[in-house]
């Protein structure tokens, strides 16, 4: 290969991963404070707590009333630190994916959900440390000024508990499902359903067109691996008996919430997400495509 080739191939892999650095980072910016709303709702166990919030509506008057506006932006540091290399990730990989699987006798649909599924199991990878800090920042119920430091919590839990799966590696497999169901339904909708609908002449209803289709599919992907995030909120939240830890794995953590709590407590926090990640899936994805097509213009 010429070198040529070579800076060409780096110059591409750079536009996309700064594509999708800067898709996470306007995304996490805009929605966190739902974030930290759902993370609340996934970790509360019973209706009858004092401290457990009644609706949507209770959970932002409460939060505002007992933590003030920063409280909405608990744990926002971990996944600003991670969600340019996440995001940046999510697409790249997802590109490398789609690239290595037009080597197989695959169908176009088939091959966008398989690369989304690859993309989310790197993704989860990544950013499973970070999410371990930010669900136990965002858990803590103090006001902003008294809750430790990002830093402060990641050292705390590596001194306590480690590296591993029981430190700052916990709720790993829950990770993994989170990100690879979210991902494979997120890019297979989306690309799928953009090819069949024809591109729009006008810009302002190519935007609206693209925007509709990120909509659904971050919708569609929230709905379909919330299981999974509960079980991770569980698995990184605080345990219901200090010292004593109830939820360890995955299928494990979802078949307790299920025998417990019933089937709809493994859709705990759901409204906040689809709030979340539905105008932000559509979000990202214009902003990766739009910021990806001025890099190929200008650079």
């Amino acid at each position: 290969m010429s070198a040529k080739a070579d800076v060409g191939l780096v110059r591409e892999a750079s536009r996309q991963i700064m594509a999708g650095g800067s898709a996470g980072l306007v995304e996490i910016c805009l929605m966190h404070p739902l974030d930290v709303v759902k993370t609340r709702f996934q970790i509360q166990r019973s209706a009858t707590d004092p401290n457990s919030y009644k609706s949507l509506g209770d959970s932002f008057r409460m939060i505002f009333r007992t933590e003030g506006l920063f409280g909405f932006y608990k744990g926002i540091l971990p996944p600003i630190l991670a969600e340019t290399p996440k995001r940046a990730v999510k697409f790249f990989t997802f590109e490398q994916y789609k690239k290595l699987l037009g080597y197989v006798s695959l169908s176009p649909g088939l091959t966008f959900a398989i690369a989304g599924l690859g993309s989310g199991l790197t993704e989860a990878i990544v950013v499973n440390p970070f999410e371990v800090v930010k669900v136990g920042l965002q858990a803590n119920r103090n006001t902003f000024i008294k809750q430790p430091s990002t830093w402060a919590y990641a050292r705390q839990i590596i001194q306590k508990e480690g590296l591993g799966l029981e430190g700052l590696n916990k709720g790993f497999t829950a990770t993994l499902g989170r990100h690879g169901v979210f991902n494979m339904v997120y890019f297979g909708f989306y690309f799928n359903v953009k090819n069949i609908i024809p591109v729009n002449k006008d810009p302002t209803l190519e935007f609206l067109r693209k925007f509709g289709i990120g909509l659904l599919s971050g919708t569609m992907a929230s709905v379909i691996n919330i299981p999974f995030d509960v079980a991770k909120s569980r698995i990184q939240g605080p345990q219901p008996v200090p010292g004593e830890i109830k939820y360890r794995t995955c299928f494990k953590t979802m078949a307790t919430v299920y025998q417990e709590e019933g089937i709809f407590a493994l859709y705990k926090g759901l409204l906040p997400k689809i709030m979340r990640l539905g105008p932000g899936g559509a979000v990202m994805l214009l902003v990766y495509e739009y910021t990806y097509s001025w890099l190929q213009e200008n650079w």
